[in-house]
């Protein structure tokens, strides 16, 4: 992955000035949404760009060693190795960009990947995902477990309480708390968007989180009402831009929740390249969180091999 952020230290004074305004960022996220996306074999490369980016996630309370298991499969293998030989496609390492549990399946999901002989890195969620609403001790315990087991990326939660009354340097606190228990592990950090209000806030909170160390900043848990939206992405890379112009650090970004077919995974991709350009359009700096997204560009994938749509019980499950 790329470079760890070291953090800055908080500067309160510029979250205080941040004005988001609001009808520019709506009429941005249409722009984009309104513009053409690529077709046939460049439809098929930008799709396979993005499944290198997806963080293979299963994040349900049935969750089981076999389930798990088969993630892990479909994540080494996410397209049908007929379909990629077809388009030349087969020996290029075509993997998803991580696979995600819950810290009590890191293990499982460490012993699959070793077995299949895979590097794919696992990332668990951690700090009371998805509400953020248990003592910290017990959030800073869940995070040492994880890495304990094996993770090596980390998705941490903010205590949205923080943000929405405005205590910024308590959140600084807690985040540079999770930035140290995660060790050598990457952290993203989940503001839970659908949460925080404003558009503003949205900003602030990126801000905070990148000064306390984040090497990527999350839109949602994919559990709220409101998930990744185009116009609170918009809000979010241009957080990201900011830090980087004044600091020279680039972190990532991961867009979560509700993210459901190839088509999005497209706008998603054209919104990056656009706004934040090409360095970031990598695994290294930009994830697509999604559970059911890689069956979808499978599909996709299937028609421009054969012409034909295939049916669900062709294409392996994940």
């Amino acid at each position: 992955m790329s470079a760890r952020n070291p953090g800055t230290k908080l500067d309160l004074e510029r979250i205080s000035k941040v004005r988001v305004n609001t009808q520019a960022v709506l009429k941005r996220a249409q722009q984009i949404q309104g513009q053409k996306t690529p077709k046939k074999q460049w439809q098929a490369a930008w799709l396979l760009k993005a499944v290198t980016c997806i963080d293979l996630t299963t994040l349900a309370g049935d969750d089981t060693p076999s389930n798990v298991h088969r993630l892990c499969l479909k994540a080494i293998q996410p397209v049908r190795y007929d379909l990629l030989k077809r388009i030349d496609m087969h020996d290029k390492g075509v993997t998803t960009a991580a696979v995600c549990v819950y810290p009590s399946r890191v293990a499982d999901a460490v012993k699959s990947l070793k077995a299949a002989n895979s590097s794919l890195p696992v990332a668990s969620v951690a700090t009371g995902f998805p509400a953020g609403q248990t003592p910290l001790e017990t959030r800073l315990q869940e995070v040492r477990l994880a890495v304990a087991d094996g993770a090596t990326e980390i998705d941490i939660v903010i205590n949205r309480t923080l943000a929405l009354t405005g205590q910024w340097e308590a959140m600084y606190d807690e985040i540079r708390q999770f930035r140290e228990a995660c060790g050598e592990a990457h952290m993203k950090t989940i503001l839970a968007i659908g949460e925080l209000g404003t558009f503003t806030n949205v900003y602030k909170a990126s801000l905070v989180a990148m000064m306390a160390g984040s090497d990527f900043i999350k839109t949602s848990t994919g559990k709220e009402s409101v998930n990744a939206t185009y116009p609170v992405a918009i809000v979010m890379v241009r957080a990201i831009r900011d830090y980087f112009l004044s600091t020279g650090h680039k972190v990532g970004f991961k867009p979560a929740g509700g993210i459901r077919t190839a088509q999005e995974s497209l706008v998603w991709l054209s919104l990056i390249k656009e706004e934040l350009g090409n360095d970031w359009l990598s695994p290294l700096l930009f994830r697509l969180g999604a559970s059911s997204l890689l069956a979808d560009i499978e599909r996709q994938i299937y028609h421009h091999v054969t012409g034909q749509y295939a049916a669900y019980h062709e294409l392996p499950m994940a």
